[in-house]
């Protein structure tokens, strides 16, 4: 079949190898005789006979072809769906192993997840043991802890009613002692007052003179601003005496006050501890006076020298405080006050609406007075 149409395919291209020869003839030729012609008219059919031959030949080559092609196709479309079918059956077989793994893998985590499931229920009956357990023994701790409070508190409150009954015997026997502390306080101040009333007529006595003789002193030394200070403080202490004369008492109070001076303590009740500011109050007040009338006489600095220095009993009222610590007192704020008057300077007091006053921290920082 193949030498056949192989045959078919050489005899067309013959054939069309002549036609194309005789398309190649010069048309103008001489005139050819008639054995010419027969010999023209013979190659003519050779040639078309050919050329016809190569046409089959060249038909059957394409069909040759054409044969081949389509055979080479089905093969190929053969080859291919063999090869779609191996894969198909590998994708199939792909698949079912993935299923497979799926399946193990989905039983694998169904065991792992009941496992777990079991772990966890196994773990929350042990904790509610556990739990069980701590709850029993904190029951039991608490009860116990609430026997002991209730023990604790019976022996707090027999202590505490120990303690009461011992404070109020304390208390009493303070109270017996106080008692007789005041007493004795009373008793002293009393005869302490006595003292300091027969001293201080003693003193009164006294005065009258001691002034008549510093003003004979002053008058001689022409100091004629310090004579007549002299004269008006004698008037003030007379007046204060007249005045305490007429309202003349003592009230017992114990002792709320003490103060530090000369390595000891002393103590005043609040009688006591004003008179004490007032000393240093009027001696501030009268020591400015001094120093202004000792300035404008133009007289040395000596404040020792002033008569209201040497006596100090202004204010004094016999009462509460011994004359010596009044007179201490009195003197620290005229010495203060007396350098203010001299040097014409407000440095321990100030002066507002014609009153000379001495300055709460400077008096605080002489006497020191404490609660007792």
């Amino acid at each position: 079949m193949n030498f056949e149409l192989f045959s078919k395919k050489m005899a067309s291209f013959v054939i069309a190898g002549g036609l194309l020869l005789s398309t190649v003839i010069p048309a103008v030729a001489q005139q050819p005789t008639q054995e010419e012609q027969q010999r023209q008219e013979q190659k003519q059919r050779e040639k078309q006979a050919r050329k016809q031959q190569q046409q089959q030949q060249q038909q059957q080559a394409q069909q040759q072809r054409q044969a081949d092609k389509q055979q080479r196709q089905q093969e190929q479309q053969r080859a291919a769906q063999q090869q779609q079918q191996q894969q198909e059956q590998a994708r199939q077989q792909r698949q079912a192993e993935k299923q497979q793994r799926q399946q193990e893998q989905e039983r694998a985590a169904q065991q792992q997840q009941q496992q777990r499931q079991a772990e966890r229920v196994q773990r929350q009956q042990q904790q509610q043991q556990q739990d069980l357990q701590q709850q029993q023994q904190r029951q039991a701790e608490r009860a116990q802890r609430q026997q002991q409070q209730q023990q604790l508190e019976v022996q707090q409150q027999q202590q505490r009613q120990a303690q009461k009954e011992q404070r109020h015997e304390q208390n009493r026997q303070v109270a017996a002692e106080q008692e007789r502390l005041a007493q004795q306080q009373q008793a002293e101040q009393l005869r302490r007052q006595q003292a300091r009333q027969t001293e201080f007529n003693r003193r009164a006595a006294e005065q009258q003179r001691l002034a008549l003789s510093r003003e004979r002193i002053l008058q001689q030394q022409r100091r004629m601003n310090q004579y007549r200070f002299q004269q008006q403080y004698w008037e003030r202490v007379r007046q204060d005496q007249a005045r305490l004369r007429a309202f003349r008492s003592f009230s017992y109070s114990p002792y709320s006050y003490r103060y530090y001076r000369g390595g000891r303590y002393y103590f005043a009740n609040q009688y006591g501890a004003d008179l004490l500011r007032q000393a240093l109050t009027l001696g501030y007040q009268e020591g400015v006076r001094a120093g202004q009338a000792d300035r404008e006489d133009r007289w040395r600095f000596d404040y020792r020298d002033c008569y209201a220095y040497q006596d100090a009993t202004y204010g004094y009222s016999g009462y509460y405080v011994d004359f010596p610590e009044y007179q201490y007192y009195f003197r620290e704020g005229f010495r203060r006050g007396y350098e203010d008057g001299y040097y014409g300077r407000w440095t321990y007091g100030s002066y507002n609406n014609g009153l000379f006053s001495l300055l709460g921290n400077v008096l605080q920082g002489i006497l020191s007075l404490q609660r007792y």
